[in-house]
This record gives C-alpha cells, structure tokens and sequence, in this order.
C-alpha cells in the first residue's frame, strides 16, 4: 500500500490548485482521476479560451443555502492571486466584457500552468484511475482504487459536480460525503439553457439562432446579456444565469430590447409612414423575424396608422415584458455547473475541512458555492482549492 500525506481526488481547477499548495508546504501529494487527461473542463471552457477569473468576484456573485460561507475563501485568494499567477506564467490575457478575463490563446495554458506548479511543488498526478473503496480510522484514509491501494493522513474531494457527464462527471462527490454522515443540499443543472413546450416551441424555434441584448428576470434578479432562441427554448447568457434562480413552474420575464422605448419609436414611426406595417417598424430595433414573431403574437395585420396607442402599449409589452414559463431545462447534459452539494454548515469556511471528520476537506463544484457565469466559478475553485492546500 503506498502512503503519502495527501490524496486529492479530482485533476479539475480546485483539485490541481490544491495539491500544488499542499506539496509548496512540504507535503507528499498525490492527485488520482478517473479520467484519461486533467482539467478537461478546463479545456473545453470559454469556448477553447477559459474564462479563468472575473475581476468583479464578490460574494454577491455566489448561490449558496449559506450565502455568507465564500467569504472567507474569495478574501484570502483573490483573482488578482490569480491573475498574478498567470502573469508569472507568461499567459496572455484580455478582459472581454463584465470583469471576464480569457486567454489569448487556448485555455491548455491554464491547464500547463497548473501541471507546472504541481510539478514544482514535487506533487504527483495519477490520471485513468478510480477509487472503489474508502475506508477510514483515526490514522488517516485507505483507498482501494483500480490501480491499487493507497493511505493517506489528509483527503481532498475535488470531484466536481454532476455537470456535462460525456465529460466523467458523476455524483461521486456526494456519496462519499453521505458516507461520512455530511449533508448534501439539493443539485439541480445551473448556467443551463431552458427549454419550452411543444405549443410554444411550434412558434418560437423559426427563430432558431436569432439573439437579441435583452434582459431576463426571475422574481427580484434580472440579468442584462445576449439572449439567443434556440430549438429547444431560450439560452445565451442572459438565460443561462436566469437558470440558477429559475424554478421549475415558475416564469420568467424577457426584455427584448430593454434600452428602446418602444410606443415612442412606434409613435414615430406611425407619423412618419402610417402604412408601414408594425412588423416593419419592429424591424428597426429587432431582428426582421422578431419583430414578425412579435406582431404574429398579438395578431396585428392592420398598418400603424389603424393602431391606437393603447395598441402600441400592448406590442411595448410583448417586446419588454414577455413573460413565459418554460418547463424545464436541458439538464446536466449541457449545464455548466451544478448548483447545491455538500452542504456548508458541515465545513469549516477556512479551511474546506469537514467539521465533523478531521482531515477530510471538499472543494470546488462539489459543495454548495455556485457562481455567475462568467469565471466566478473558476474563482471559486481557485480560492477554495488554496484555502485547503494550506490546512492539508
């Protein structure tokens, strides 16, 4: 049986800035994955760019049953840590929109640059192996895996979420938490697409890759970003970051042209070209097949000039206040992250160490912290991924 003083489970972001922490202190670490390559979220993410940071991460930018838990972690190891550990590397970077910083080549960077530090910090990676078994005594953890045994003094779950399983994401994470008597919250997909009923598909999916800047909002949270009409429904990221809050039952509210006073550009079209259909003057603030769906919706033919302004105020209310109720999602399939998991009040928010198990820790996707989108998540996993490296 081969002994080390760390076993991280999970190459992912939180899994890999933990262990080079750990071995900068002097431990022996040993990262294991069931998959075949580390940080293949990584990889794929922000579009082969990785949206590694946000310059805005606060608090507020986090769900969570305790909203107060990231505080401590997001203080500690800020992104300007990060984004100095970056610099170091010699990665270039550019903010695009929002505080998001991406690569200016492709996200293997960030991936290299976490190997990079493993490797400094004489930590080891283990990739294609699965864990079977843990067993634990006061002296620390066993692992049976399938490429044998392992103990270990400290253990790190670093195994993410249930999000985008063609990726290897599972459950894992949860179970071992239950196994040791934590409480996980509920996990739903979050920063996912939502989709709509057959009846209300039927009219919206000839928009199918029409996007708009609008606003999305659910109760008291609204979002202002691109939003984009699929075949299933409405995504983009306006929608996408709806999802977290989004129940299912409830409805949300559209805003597809949220800066445009919509009667006042209608009224002036209407003096100017009273025969112009509505569908035409739409057609000056929406994309063409919008603005048809729009007066399709409210079953106008007649020209402007027929219209009344209270009629003018139901087609601003259509186009700034359409409220629809989808009825689910597109699921764990294509969610960015999970939202919910191991929940907070059974981990020390300093450490990541569970309260009730001595030198048993979670970071990342797998507990209860989920961010916007927009590398708030990325954050989150290199600030809680920190904060367990220097307890380990």
């Amino acid at each position: 049986m081969k002994q080390v003083d760390v076993v991280v489970l999970g190459a992912g972001a939180a899994g890999l800035m933990c262990a080079a922490e750990a071995g900068k202190r002097g431990r022996s670490v040993l990262v294991l994955d069931h998959a075949s390559a580390p940080g293949e979220k990584i990889r794929i993410s922000g579009g082969g760019r990785c949206n590694f940071t946000n310059l805005r991460t606060s608090p507020e930018n986090f769900l969570s049953e305790n909203p107060a838990f990231c505080r401590s972690a997001l203080s500690r190891y800020t992104a300007s840590d990060f984004v100095a550990l970056v610099e170091r590397h010699g990665i270039a970077f550019h903010e695009k929109t929002l505080g998001q910083l991406f690569c200016d080549g492709s996200s293997k960077e960030i991936i290299a640059l976490l190997l990079a530090e493993l490797s400094a910090a004489s930590a080891a990676l283990q990739p294609a192996t699965s864990v079977t078994g843990i067993g634990h005594d006061g002296g620390g953890f066993t692992l049976q895996t399938t490429a044998g045994a392992f103990s270990c003094q400290s253990l790190v779950i670093a195994t993410g979420g249930k999000s985008i399983p063609k990726m290897g994401a599972t459950g894992f994470g949860y179970e071992v938490a239950a196994q040791f008597g934590l409480r996980v919250t509920e996990t739903r997909p979050a920063l996912v697409p939502l989709t709509f009923e057959a009846e209300l598909l039927g009219r919206t999916s000839p928009l199918a890759g029409v996007s708009v800047t609008g606003r999305v909002a659910c109760g008291r949270t609204a979002f202002d970003e691109a939003v984009l009409f699929t075949h299933r429904g409405l995504s983009g990221p306006a929608i996408l970051q709806i999802s977290s809050y989004w129940r299912p039952g409830e409805e949300i509210a559209v805003s597809l042209a949220p800066e445009t006073d919509v009667v006042a550009r209608l009224r002036a079209a209407r003096t100017e070209n009273g025969r112009q259909s509505l569908q035409a003057a739409l057609g000056g603030f929406l994309p063409r097949r919008l603005g048809q769906f729009v007066a399709e919706r409210l079953s106008i033919a007649q020209p402007l000039a027929e219209l009344s302004d209270d009629r003018l105020r139901d087609v601003a209310t259509a186009v700034n206040n359409w409220r629809v109720r989808p009825v689910g999602s597109e699921g764990y399939r294509t969610a960015e992250v999970t939202l919910g998991g191991v929940d907070t009040r059974d981990l020390d928010q300093r450490t990541m160490m569970a309260r009730s198990v001595p030198r048993l820790f979670f970071i990342g996707e797998v507990v209860d912290v989920t961010g916007w989108l927009g590398g708030y998540n990325f954050q989150w996993a290199w600030s809680s991924g920190w904060c367990a490296g220097q307890a380990v």
